[in-house]
């Protein structure tokens, strides 16, 4: 592939942060052996691999315990686990109505089935919430808040803190999905109150794909049961899952070249600053929201001042008056501008936002884009405007 600028990153960062490849390789290399399986220097070293990233995220996110710290495939299996292992039957959930299918596909499913029923609070346009919109859906019934950190479609920020308060005085769980937000901007499930946080380590965090995790508060250990069964290398006397975390939620061998890859992730983020990266990002938002404003034609999604830069991540949802999304996405893919278009699994975000059913090409910048990097794409789509 000749000249590019990947814009995509919302999907998942690309390139990773510059130690994974060769962490990951260096583990498969070594031989690969499995944790809890043996009683040999490898496996040994494989054990403290894995006790080693849990304890980097703990330490990341301001988990109560390491063992609190459970691997996942995702935040998609993360949550699945959560809201499975969690809900009974006649439970009440709140979400916001800028979800990822990752929460309203399993809440659906879940109310179709007869088990729970669901509330959505709804956004401004621009995607903010009330944190009093929240208050307004609690029943009692109600056992869990669960949203976003972040739009995947247009880069809001929601209330995390106010939330947590909310829930915290009512004894709710809260809930959040951290995909666009973990690595990116400061998150702490003490600071904001958040019960569970559930993380994957493909995106902010600059990981390989296949590791997440779901961390949770001492309230939500407590309640959270098995929803996958199998060999954990642990307790293997009984046929039940183990009582102990984090061995009940994670029954199968781990992902432990991702996980490997991961912590080498976690070092660099580290060495870097999370907050070094959430300036930059920002500041790459603010010049291409400049640019975009400027454009005769461009319509933005969301927030679109430069300036309201705390109030949101790197990610930007267009429109571009008189194109099709579709053929938009493609004139910037074949000038070299990758992006996502469509829907980006979270209709009713666009509902929210009234974007739907045509969707919008969505935007999303990396730590190593330049402000350059973005006069380049917004010069590219001031080509195409000026075209139709």
């Amino acid at each position: 592939m000749g000249f590019f600028i990947n814009t995509d990153q919302a999907s998942t960062a690309s390139p990773k942060a510059p130690p994974v490849g060769e962490a990951m390789m260096k583990f498969i290399d070594a031989g690969a052996f499995n944790a809890a399986r043996g009683i040999y220097d490898g496996a040994f070293d494989t054990e403290a691999m894995i006790y080693r990233t849990r304890e980097q995220l703990a330490n990341l996110f301001d988990a109560p315990k390491i063992k609190n710290v459970t691997f996942s495939s995702g935040v998609t299996m993360a949550l699945n686990v959560l809201f499975y292992g969690i809900l009974k039957n006649g439970d009440h959930v709140i979400c916001s109505s800028v979800e990822h299918n990752a929460v309203m596909r399993p809440l659906t499913q879940l109310r179709n089935e007869g088990r729970i029923e669901f509330s959505i609070a709804a956004t401004d346009k621009a995607g903010r919430l009330d944190p009093e919109k929240i208050v307004d859906l609690i029943e009692p019934k109600t056992k869990m808040v669960v949203v976003t950190a972040a739009s995947n479609v247009i880069g809001t920020c929601l209330p995390l803190k106010e939330i947590g308060q909310i829930c915290k005085e009512r004894g709710i769980l809260f809930a959040v999905d951290s995909a666009q937000a973990a690595g990116t901007i400061p998150l702490s499930m003490l600071k904001e109150s958040i019960d569970v946080l559930a993380i994957t380590g493909h995106k902010g965090l600059l990981g390989p794909q296949g590791v997440g995790a779901l961390l949770l508060s001492e309230k939500a250990a407590e309640l959270i049961e098995p929803v996958i069964c199998g060999g954990t290398g642990s307790f293997s006397n009984i046929e039940t899952m183990p009582q102990a975390l984090p061995d009940r939620l994670e029954a199968g061998t781990l992902p432990l070249p991702a996980i490997a890859g991961l912590s080498a992730a976690l070092d660099w983020l580290e060495t870097e600053g999370i907050s070094t990266i959430q300036q930059h990002k920002a500041d790459l938002t603010a010049q291409f929201l400049r640019r975009m404003n400027a454009i005769s034609g461009v319509r933005i999604f969301g927030i679109a001042d430069p300036d309201a830069r705390e109030e949101r991540v790197a990610v930007v949802s267009l429109q571009l008056e008189g194109m099709d999304s579709a053929e938009f996405s493609q004139r910037l893919a074949e000038a070299g501008v990758l992006t996502r278009v469509g829907l980006h699994c979270a209709p009713r975000a666009h509902q929210t936002i009234g974007s739907y059913p045509e969707g919008t090409v969505r935007f999303s910048f990396a730590y190593n884009h330049s402000l350059s990097d973005i006069d380049k794409v917004a010069d590219i789509i001031e080509t195409i405007a000026q075209e139709v």
